[in-house]
């Protein structure tokens, strides 16, 4: 069976080749993606899947052609979710010759970011960071392909409005959070849109690492919010789960951030876990086409680059969604201006992505030189004890507030 039969993902079709193309790949330069990531410290749930999703992507684009002949090469790095070292690994790279970057990490990201933008260098920065980065129109090569936290909790609230009937004049909505940067990072549209709808607006900060929840959960108990909104990781959400139950708050009325995937729920008990809701950027699960294509060409073999565990596990779906985006921009780059590869054709390239969803991977996204994320669709699913499913359409809600939002903050940015 040919590969297109597998992949119609666009870059994958386009990596269709002969042997003899095959073989020429490897002569050619490569196209190489720096992903300096968190994989000793906080992040250690995530990052390897996203790395090992990359790693699997590149594999099976390099035996099939490459991308318009030429390999990928993915180097991973540790900044162990350290700023400086985040920084150092950076600038690193870059005196290897790398120009497209990933931290993978808000606070690593932010310490970053002026860095690449001065330099003039890709910063990838999916489903973390900055919620204003999205306006290419200020930071011009900075790509946070996907929803930003920003517009996935105004998603959110437009979820629960639909629950409550179209209006929030009423309602409560409390916010859970790790009080740091990624947690911290919703603030302001939630803000926003509790003065445009109406709703209360009930914060409630939790320390790292998010073990010590009591507190918060004792208060909302008190407060009895409609739904609690949750920017928790990991053993947050597990430790939320024992809180809901102590302080007798439905389950089915926390809706949490999208890192919330398999391995959460097996230590919630699947059971104990049913009803829970995520907002969602990619679609989970091992029947989607990228993911199916890898079990079946590699991990059915004993080939893949990690273990096939991590690939069960909704952030190696999240991990292709990245990259199959990161090297759709590379064909179209090679495609519209030849070889080699810049900083700036690569930039002209990701801004050239037109509804583009990875085969299913992800919501359709059209990235602009004005919109660096592509529309901001997101998804509700609930647990239903066996498997996660949709509540929702894909779909960006709030879109005018939350560009206000935005470009307010954009306006005030300046590179250091």
């Amino acid at each position: 069976m040919k590969v297109k039969q597998h992949i119609k993902a666009v870059v994958l079709a386009a990596a269709l080749a002969t042997s003899a193309t095959v073989a020429s790949a490897q002569d050619k330069e490569p196209i190489r993606f720096g992903l300096c990531f968190d994989l000793s410290k906080s992040y250690t749930f995530i990052s390897p899947q996203v790395a090992q999703a990359a790693q699997d992507l590149a594999m099976y684009t390099n035996e099939n052609g490459g991308i318009e002949g030429h390999p990928v090469e993915i180097i991973v790095r540790d900044h162990g979710n350290e700023p400086q070292r985040g920084v150092e690994c950076y600038e690193q790279l870059k005196r290897e010759g790398v120009f497209i970057f990933n931290m993978l990490s808000t606070p690593v990201t932010n310490a970053v970011l002026p860095r690449a933008m001065r330099d003039g260098n890709i910063l990838m920065q999916s489903f973390v960071g900055r919620g204003d980065a999205v306006d290419g129109e200020v930071f011009e090569w900075v790509f946070p392909v996907g929803p930003t936290y920003w517009q996935q909790a105004a998603n959110d609230v437009a979820f629960i409005k639909e629950q409550m009937g179209g209006d929030l004049s009423d309602a409560k909505i409390g916010f859970i959070y790790l009080d740091y940067p990624f947690g911290q990072e919703p603030i302001e549209i939630l803000k926003t849109l509790s003065e445009k709808e109406g709703f209360e607006l009930e914060l409630y900060p939790v320390p790292l690492p998010g073990s010590d929840q009591a507190g918060a959960w004792s208060k909302i108990r008190r407060d009895k919010p409609d739904y609690v909104i949750s920017w928790l990781l990991a053993g947050g959400h597990v430790v939320a789960s024992k809180e809901m139950r102590r302080n007798r708050f439905p389950i089915d009325r926390y809706l949490s951030v999208n890192w919330l995937n398999e391995v959460d729920i097996a230590n919630i008990g699947a059971e104990e876990a049913k009803g829970i809701l995520r907002g969602t950027n990619v679609a989970g699960g091992q029947e989607v086409p990228l993911v199916k294509t890898m079990l079946d060409t590699y991990y059915a073999n004993g080939k893949g680059s990690g273990p096939e565990s991590l690939v069960r596990d909704v952030y190696y779906n999240t991990g292709m969604a990245i990259y199959s985006a990161g090297f759709e921009a590379a064909r179209i780059a090679i495609t519209e201006n030849g070889w080699p590869i810049t900083p700036e054709t690569m930039k002209n390239a990701f801004e050239s992505i037109e509804n583009f969803d990875g085969n299913g991977i992800m919501a359709p996204v059209t990235v602009t030189d004005k919109d660096h994320g592509g529309g901001g669709k997101t998804r509700v699913e609930q647990w239903n004890g066996e498997t996660w499913v949709p509540l929702t359409d894909w779909s960006a809600d709030y879109l005018d507030v939350v560009w206000d939002v935005i470009k307010h903050s954009s306006a005030t940015f300046t590179v250091e």
